[in-house]
């Protein structure tokens, strides 16, 4: 048992690493045996995509249901949510933005995929209605994402207002989401070997160029993380009205923190200290905003899904029309609102994102499998604007409420 206790106790991120540079080797100084492996990259494709449709349902639907703690119900609740949504929706039209600009994905010519059109694009009005659909089990199988989260959204939001008589169903999609959590850890142990296949096949049919852009789509990462930490700053000084660099001072603690850990779970204690210490934010405010900011605050992914979103069209060679564009970004939005709490888990709604728009799981298995082995650093820089904006919205809704001692605020708490 020694060798999986070795292997086991080696990061995961360190493993998926390993099988990049095996894969890449394989590729490069022995083709012919990628092929011999490639059944490993196809059920590393299938776990995804059979995990994609139930992770995107329960967490959203289960995220939904946590708001129905009266505590945050009520006018905290509400301004939390109003704003969390509305810098969500800002984050992700960054990442696509830079996505658009700069086009990190261009060029990548992933091999195995054929560049195609997805054929005409539906009407407004039949993309709307299609959010809705005819049969919930039929949109279950056939993974219309749209149809998925419009009903996991009914699920959760119809959970809250049952009341006490709904509490058993918030109860099941808490525990479903935590079975769901661990079924994801578990499949994220065979990414490693995954990885070895789809990148092995990868560089034996197309090269080393496979790699020439991920450290574009690293910069593209850095630099829209930014641009989101400068909306942050225009939210403190026009609408809160305070100091930007007395804020940022004051959060720097739980900033490096996030990008430590990776984790807004686990910068979340720092996060409550700081906005208390340090921003004067009363306890009420911070004990309600920040907890929840934590589940459903995800700047940084909403950010990072759409920027990869269209990293994997421009990799597909697909050109993105208006009516694509706009799924793209509600998509992005709401799975961000439900993205679970384990390492990688926007891939899995980077999946939700391009199957709303027609592109196979297949395809964004090789996306995946191109990304991931550097996904902890990206993972790392994009969880620290996600953590800038639960104190951001912590703090514009303590300013709303009268909940902010600006004394405490503007001197660090010396006064």
């Amino acid at each position: 048992m020694r060798p999986f206790a070795i292997w086991f106790a080696i990061p995961l991120w360190q493993r998926v690493l390993g099988g990049l540079v095996v894969g890449v080797a394989i590729g490069a100084l022995w083709p012919e045996a990628a092929a011999s492996i490639r059944l490993v990259g196809e059920v590393f494709v299938r776990l995804i995509k059979m995990l994609v449709v139930p992770v995107v349902l329960i967490t959203i639907a289960a995220g939904i249901a946590a708001l129905g703690d009266p505590r945050r119900l009520g006018a905290i609740g509400g301004r939390t949510v109003a704003w969390f949504a509305a810098t969500t929706v800002v984050a992700v039209s960054i990442g696509m933005g830079f996505g658009l600009v700069l086009r990190p994905g261009a060029g990548i010519g992933l091999t195995g995929v054929v560049p195609h059109a997805l054929g005409p694009a539906a009407s407004p009005a039949d993309q709307l209605l299609s959010i809705v659909p005819a049969n919930i089990i039929e949109a279950l199988a056939r993974g219309d994402m749209l149809a998925i989260i419009f009903v996991a959204i009914l699920l959760g939001v119809g959970s809250v207002v049952s009341g006490e008589a709904g509490r058993p169903v918030v109860v099941l999609l808490q525990g479903l989401a935590a079975v769901l959590l661990q079924i994801v850890r578990i499949v994220m142990e065979a990414t490693p070997f995954g990885v070895l296949a789809l990148i092995a096949n990868a560089v034996a049919g197309g090269g080393m160029a496979v790699f020439v852009n991920v450290g574009w789509l690293a910069l593209c990462v850095l630099l829209a993380s930014l641009v989101q930490m400068l909306v942050h700053a225009g939210l403190i000084a026009f609408v809160a009205r305070l100091p930007v660099v007395r804020f940022f001072r004051g959060i720097v603690d739980a900033l490096i923190v996030a990008f430590s850990t990776a984790s807004s779970s686990a910068t979340l204690p720092v996060a409550l200290r700081v906005a208390q210490d340090n921003l004067g934010i009363a306890r009420p405010v911070a004990s309600t905003v920040l907890p929840l900011g934590a589940s459903i605050g995800k700047d940084g992914t909403a950010m990072y899904v759409g920027l990869l979103g269209q990293f994997a069209l421009q990799a597909l060679g697909i050109v993105p029309d208006a009516g694509m564009l706009v799924v793209m970004l509600l998509t992005g939005a709401l799975a961000a609102f439900g993205t679970a709490p384990v390492p990688s888990a926007s891939l899995f709604m980077l999946a939700a994102m391009l199957s709303a728009v027609g592109v196979g799981a297949e395809q964004t298995a090789l996306v995946v499998g191109l990304v991931l082995p550097f996904d902890r650093l990206l993972d790392m820089t994009r969880t620290v604007p996600s953590a800038s904006a639960n104190l951001t919205v912590a703090t514009l809704v303590a300013r709303a409420e009268g909940g902010l001692d600006e004394a405490r605020y503007r001197h660090g708490g010396t006064a």
